[in-house]
């Protein structure tokens, strides 16, 4: 059995030659480089809040409602002249269905008075009416009624003739008035009127 050779201990001299040697030979192959670690980069700081002093919040924008225009009212239905088929009924001496008769009233009483009489003739069901407001000259209109009877400094003779056909051409009557005219001599002539009443069906 061959005896084990001890490990011989270099001398100071000779270590100082070994690496003097080792440092002056290149390696036939150099180690392969490591790759650099890469830098991580610094967290990013938050962005400081923008200011929010005079302004809105954010999220949705509430508008208020705009409420719905109430639909406007049908205009009144446009008058029209009594049919000829009935016109010529009434100059042979055909009769109508009521009749009011307006001499001796105020202004006032008239035009209450004849609201309530158009509209008692739609309710009964009457197609044509005679309204007589009085011609305003030889009949006269009645003296001593008081100021009623005046009209923007104007003696008022004559006034209901004036004004009956305006009020039958206002708004509040067009439901039920179809039209009027002057009626024919045996029922007044121009101091009286023809007045066609608007069947109810009719009104809308």
């Amino acid at each position: 059995m061959t005896p084990r050779r001890r490990k011989r201990v270099l001398r100071e001299d000779e270590r100082a030659l070994w690496e003097h040697v080792s440092r002056s030979v290149a390696p036939l192959r150099p180690r392969p480089a490591l790759p650099a670690k890469p830098e991580t980069p610094p967290p990013e700081e938050p962005a400081p809040p923008a200011e929010t002093e005079g302004r809105a919040p954010k999220g949705p924008v509430l508008h208020p409602r705009k409420r719905p225009l109430a639909p406007a009212a049908p205009p009144p239905p446009p008058l029209t002249k009594i049919e000829p088929k009935v016109r010529r009924k009434l100059n042979r001496g055909a009769d109508v269905d009521a009749r009011l008769d307006l001499h001796g009233l105020t202004q006032a009483a008239a035009h209450r008075r004849l609201h309530l009489f158009i509209m008692d003739a739609q309710a009964a069901g009457h197609s044509l009416v005679l309204v007589i407001t009085g011609k305003g000259d030889s009949e006269g209109l009645g003296l001593g009624l008081g100021l009623g009877w005046l009209r923007g400094g104007e003696a008022g003779r004559g006034v209901l003739r004036r004004a009956v056909p305006q009020w039958l051409s206002d708004h509040a009557l067009r439901p039920y008035v179809v039209g009027f005219e002057n009626a024919a001599r045996h029922h007044g002539g121009e101091g009286a009127l023809y007045v066609r009443i608007r069947r109810r069906r009719e009104r809308s």
